[in-house]
């Protein structure tokens, strides 16, 4: 993986780069959708790999999620995740500690790793930093995830503390497991250490300089946007970007809605990933370019404008609230697509912004219309 940084934005930190993969080029700032199983929820393929629609550089599958099924098996005979999925571009694998973090109540947390039940059979299973390195080496990932513990808020300091030597010790081993293996497939596979240490940040500071004793090709700030206010949250990334190298991409894992993007965006993250565009259209919320909107509320009943003029031309309001009334499997659909490429329509028109000199005046405009709930 290698990283170009192409362009700052004058009025901020904000700045776009490009990241060269075995498997293709991705064009920062990067929204990935998250295809947890090997694929994006309810999203057929050639809409994330049509040039005029979706077009995703990239998405994220997750380790703990392909170990249990299909499991490694069938993954190595199919050539990782890309030979099993069809999938030519490139993926990145979060390594797990999120749902470890998730599955707090069957799982027991040491040194050694972590011992879970798996939440499909119940069946136990031990995560070590080692195995999650062996497991991400058998997906085959272009970008891997170092294995660590996902604090949760609020959260004490000295559990916080704790937890982030933890995830150092862990880090250690994962380094040394991967350069002592070699990638499955013929591809070079990136290794991502990830920042933790809560909304400390002294802990936060402390991590960040732990992990660029490694010269790793990208670093990932963790732990934020599980329950803590935003303010804490843009406060520890500005921190982590003022110290992380600028040659190198860095990752905000788990982040979020448009605003928490842009933000973060202004701030010098480069890479995003979040459930929430596909979850939420899933369930009938949907993200357009004049608002948020509940397609489910009768005030859509015979609304025959486009759901989204630019992005989803094709369906009326009225017409996709009607399948979700109906039960049809084609609502969540609809409004799971129109919500990725009005996430993906966002970072590019900030990419976009950042090269042209006007991103901070874009983005307070952008703001006050994306974040208008229109109910």
């Amino acid at each position: 993986m290698n990283f170009i940084l192409q362009h700052k934005d004058p009025f901020s930190k904000a700045r776009v780069g490009l990241i060269d993969t075995a498997h293709g080029q991705i064009q920062t700032p990067i929204f990935m959708p998250v295809g947890t199983a090997g694929t994006v929820k309810g999203v057929h393929r050639n809409f994330l790999l049509n040039e005029n629609d979706i077009n995703a550089d990239i998405i994220l599958g997750n380790t703990y999620h392909l170990y249990l099924r299909p499991g490694l098996d069938i993954l190595k005979k199919a050539g990782g995740i890309h030979g099993f999925s069809n999938w030519n571009r490139p993926v990145l694998t979060d390594s797990g500690g999120y749902q470890v973090y998730s599955l707090s109540k069957s799982r027991k947390l040491s040194d050694e790793g972590v011992r879970f039940a798996s939440h499909i059979d119940g069946s136990p299973h031990l995560f070590t930093p080692e195995k999650v390195i062996d497991i991400q080496r058998v997906i085959g990932a272009d970008i891997i995830m170092a294995f660590d513990e996902c604090t949760p808020y609020p959260c004490a300091y000295s559990y916080a503390q704790k937890s982030m030597h933890l995830t150092h010790r862990w880090l250690d081993r994962c380094f040394k497991r991967f350069h002592e293996t070699e990638s499955l497939y013929g591809h070079k596979q990136a290794l991502m250490p990830i920042i933790q240490g809560s909304v400390y940040d002294d802990l936060r500071k402390q991590s960040a300089e732990y992990v660029l004793k490694y010269d790793a090709q990208g670093y990932a700030i963790g732990g934020l946007s599980v329950g803590e206010p935003h303010e804490d949250m843009y406060r520890i990334t500005e921190l982590l970007c003022g110290i992380l190298p600028p040659e190198k991409p860095r990752y905000l894992m788990g982040v979020g809605t448009p605003e928490n993007i842009l933000h973060s965006i202004s701030l010098g993250i480069d890479m995003f990933d979040c459930v929430m565009p596909t979850r939420n259209g899933r369930n009938g919320t949907i993200f357009t370019q004049e608002g948020i909107i509940n397609i489910k509320n009768k005030r859509w009943a015979d609304d025959l404008s486009p759901l989204d003029s630019l992005l989803c031309p094709e369906y009326s309001k009225a017409y996709v609230r009607h399948l979700f009334q109906s039960g049809e499997m084609m609502g969540p659909i609809i409004g799971s697509i129109q919500n990725l490429r009005f996430y993906l329509w966002l970072v590019r028109q900030a990419r976009i912004r950042i090269l042209a000199g006007d991103f901070h005046i874009w983005k307070q405009s952008i703001l006050k219309t994306v974040n208008q709930k229109r109910s």
